[in-house]
């Protein structure tokens, strides 16, 4: 009986995760979502970014965007060319991510990426998301205040 739960509980996780993947609604920031949750809707949604439509993970990540960092990379048309430039352009349509938290307090978490581009690179971003702490409807949203340029670790060739 155990593991008929077991796999329902995985079933269900991956038809989350696939429902989003194959829907055109785009998820808002909420209190609910914790930080690592933040960071893996941005990167599934960077690694599937044409799906359902063109640029539909950049506008995913645009959502999920602190105030003050879209302040510097807005509005979502300078966004959408800047994650087309050389630095971030990796990040799009990627093989692969992995997340790893490398710092934690209570209104800040910083997680390391490392994405495995097309061309078989690996290339490693550091990820900033921080709680907004002003009143509306992002209060106490976690969201990303920055994302480092990458610094290549070379072929997996």
């Amino acid at each position: 009986m155990k593991i008929v739960v077991g796999y329902f509980y995985i079933l269900i996780f991956f038809s989350l995760f696939s429902f989003y993947e194959t829907s055109a609604e785009l998820l808002k920031p909420n209190n609910e979502f914790k930080p690592f949750d933040v960071v893996k809707i941005q990167l599934s949604a960077l690694k599937n970014n044409n799906k359902p439509y063109k640029n539909a993970g950049i506008e995913q990540t645009w959502e999920f965007a602190h105030p003050s960092n879209k302040r510097f990379t807005g509005p979502l048309s300078r966004f959408i060319k800047l994650l087309n430039e050389e630095g971030y352009k990796i990040l799009l349509n990627h093989t692969e991510h992995k997340i790893i938290e490398i710092f934690k307090s209570e209104k800040k978490f910083i997680y390391e990426v490392t994405i495995l581009d097309r061309e078989k690179n690996f290339f490693k971003y550091n990820w900033q998301i921080e709680k907004f702490l002003n009143k509306g409807s992002l209060n106490n949203c976690w969201l990303t205040t920055s994302v480092s340029l990458p610094v290549s670790l070379g072929s997996s060739i």
